[in-house]
């Protein structure tokens, strides 16, 4: 007699769930929103007031980088509903908890604004490698993203510092 083993692996229709976010990894995911929704703010205060030599490429090169955090912010955001996760990008939550230096105000030259997007680049990198560990323990698909994030942020931040190099 041939058994059929196929009835013994397939699941039922309650068996099956999608994969949810923990309080843990949405907090994880949160910290990361917040943080790239307001370097996409930064960066854009610095792309309206930055003066100075080589003005123009800065300028432009600012439009980049507000352009990453704000697809990777979507990403961040998009994930998290992915995990039945709420993401919470209101202004008031940004402000309130966001890892990032202020930004001042006002005008400021092309060598300090390089000097002060670098910064909060690498504060957002710092917020993804802090988050990386907990959040691949629970999800490595997640982790993906944040790895994919880190590298592209991390040449972002190289690509504006060196503005400011001298060999």
């Amino acid at each position: 007699m041939i058994m059929n083993t196929a009835s013994k692996t397939r699941r039922t229709e309650a068996e099956v769930t999608g994969f949810q976010a923990s309080p843990d990894l949405s907090a994880a995911l949160q910290r990361v929103l917040v943080d790239l929704i307001e370097l996409q703010l930064q960066g854009k205060q610095a792309h309206w007031n930055v003066v100075g030599t080589n003005f123009r490429d800065l300028h432009l090169q600012l439009d980049e980088v507000v352009d990453f955090a704000r697809t990777a912010s979507d990403t961040i955001a998009e994930r998290m509903r992915a995990l039945d996760a709420v993401p919470d990008g209101r202004s008031d939550t940004v402000a309130a908890t966001t890892s990032l230096p202020e930004f001042p105000a006002y005008e400021h030259s092309t060598g300090d604004v390089v000097d002060l997007i670098t910064t909060r680049i690498y504060a957002v990198v710092d917020t993804l490698r802090t988050v990386h560990d907990p959040v691949d323990a629970e999800d490595s698909s997640t982790a993906d993203i944040l790895h994919q994030l880190i590298d592209g942020l991390e040449k972002l931040a190289w690509l504006v510092k060196s503005e400011n190099r001298k060999v």
